[in-house]
């Protein structure tokens, strides 16, 4: 069985009682917020889908962005969209990689590399990143 997206971590923002603290990212969905679709389960605590998939409602407390990962075999991936002003790039960077899950870090600095090469050529991807990360 493949451990908890978040094991242990009394600290982290996700709830007592999300899906990630017992199932690995890909074994739930992600919604934006509560919905019909995903009532709550008195019985339980957790939210669920008709076919039994556990959905967590709080994708800014996990780090993912909403996605039919388990009901629907949604690819885990995230966008990165740089502002038009140099100036606010590395704080934006450090909101976005400072609030997303593990899991994607690897994928988001990519994209930030690429993204200051192509937009800021005045600026160093390496610095940028450092900065954002530090």
């Amino acid at each position: 069985m493949p451990e908890p997206f978040v094991s242990g971590d009394v600290h982290h923002r996700a709830c007592g009682i999300c899906p990630s603290r017992f199932h690995a990212v890909g074994e739930f969905d992600v919604f934006e917020r509560p919905t019909p679709e995903c009532p709550f389960n008195k019985a339980d605590g957790h939210r669920y889908l008709s076919d039994g998939t556990p959905v967590c409602v709080h994708p800014e407390k996990v780090g993912l962005p909403a996605g039919r990962y388990k009901s629907r075999s949604a690819p885990l991936a995230v966008g990165l969209d740089l502002p038009p002003d140099p100036s606010e790039v590395i704080p934006y960077l450090r909101g976005v990689l400072w609030s997303v899950a593990p899991v994607l870090l690897d994928d988001l600095i990519s994209q930030a590399q690429e993204q200051v090469r192509e937009r800021f050529p005045e600026l160093d991807p390496l610095t940028v990143m450092r900065r954002a990360l530090g």
